[in-house]
């Protein structure tokens, strides 16, 4: 019987597993698929830089306390595993097309005040870095210390190390609900019979919600669909990270560059859409018009969850005395992943997590979520 079994075996489960093994544990992952192959996988990897240590917004405080851990996290793996998760700083261009050119002030302003540096520049001045930008750039701003990683190879260290660690791997093995005795859970239920422990972790991003309405934990959520474009262009016609508003372009040091992504509450449905598909293509060309020659490799779209409020769920689920639960954190699941493994193996270890988690409680006061918004 393992110590603890954590149920989902995405990002988030992997580096709470991870570091649980760490530590001394016996760890099971369970996943009703391959491991790692949902939101994890599908995600662009960016990394951008947050608020400095100290503010009082319970997002920016687990941002920027997973930034300070990334280039630590990323060098650890590659040690013990061999495996380059394609962690650097490519740096970011914020930008706006065809607008006013104080578009983009008052979130210069911000990230100033929050502690980010940030370089305001003209449309000459953008062009300077990124000489195969479109010409009607309006406003523009530099974000140096913005990062990146390579998802599907982070994941790959992740099981890597977990492996070698001693986590047991069960992938297509979906989970129905729990064995319960009063507050203690003593077992999950599964498609292969009933799997013991003596803590439990729900992590399995949007499917979290279902698999812990069964102990009456509202922990609720909504798959927001997200679609991504694969380009590859030789050479590389720009460096920077680049974005405007929710849509981005990455660049990968072997040509290939990610265009994303689409926000859509549709349930829990994956598919690719022409519209959807054709509005990432559409961007990628106005940005960047040479792109309308690169060479489309693929696309696809992963499902990522969403709670009312914004920010994730991360602690012990009320009425027990052995579950927990890290869910909910959207499009920001890669990034607060250090920083949640973190926390949540101190907690589920007995010992004082790096930060409070009271802002992250499961039974926390939260909006109502509705279905239908807009996204």
């Amino acid at each position: 019987m393992s110590d603890v079994i954590v149920i989902g075996g995405g990002v988030i489960g992997l580096s709470v597993a991870y570091e649980l093994s760490g530590r001394g544990a016996s760890v099971t992952v369970v996943d009703q698929g391959p491991l790692g192959r949902e939101a994890s996988w599908a995600g662009a990897g960016m990394l951008p830089p947050t608020a400095e240590a100290g503010t009082a917004e319970p997002a920016l405080r687990l941002q920027s306390a997973s930034q300070r851990l990334w280039p630590q996290f990323s060098e650890s793996l590659q040690a013990e595993t061999g495996i380059d998760n394609g962690y650097r700083r490519s740096g970011g261009l914020e930008i706006r097309y065809g607008g006013p050119p104080d578009a983009l002030h008052n979130d210069i302003e911000f990230a100033q005040q929050r502690g980010v540096e940030v370089e305001a520049l003209s449309p000459q001045a953008v062009r300077h870095y990124e000489p195969n930008l479109a010409d009607n750039i309006s406003s523009a701003y530099r974000i140096p210390e913005m990062a990146q990683i390579r998802n599907p190879r982070h994941v790959k260290a992740l099981l890597a190390a977990c492996t070698a660690r001693g986590v047991r791997m069960i992938a297509g093995t979906p989970v129905y609900g729990f064995e319960r005795s009063g507050e203690k859970i003593i077992g999950v239920n599964t498609s292969d019979g009933v799997l013991n422990a003596g803590q439990f972790l729900v992590s399995a991003g949007s499917w979290s919600q279902q698999i812990l309405q069964s102990v009456g934990c509202d922990v609720t959520t909504q798959p927001v669909r997200g679609q991504i474009v694969l380009l590859s262009a030789q050479p590389l016609p720009f460096g920077h990270i680049l974005l405007s508003g929710r849509k981005y372009l990455v660049p990968r040091p072997d040509g290939r560059i990610l265009v994303g992504a689409t926000v859509e509450s549709v349930g829990f449905n994956k598919t690719n859409t022409a519209e959807g598909l054709s509005g990432l293509l559409d961007f990628a060309k106005g940005l960047v018009p040479c792109l309308a020659e690169a060479t489309f490799e693929r696309a696809w779209a992963g499902l990522r969850p969403r709670s009312a409020d914004g920010l994730p769920y991360l602690g012990r689920a009320p009425g027990t005395e052995n579950l927990f639960v890290a869910t909910g954190h959207f499009r920001d699941g890669l990034q607060l992943s250090p920083i949640t493994g973190t926390v949540m193996a101190s907690l589920m270890l007995g010992e004082e997590p790096a930060m409070c988690l009271d802002d992250y409680a499961c039974d926390r006061q939260r909006p109502t979520m509705d279905a239908g918004s807009k996204l």
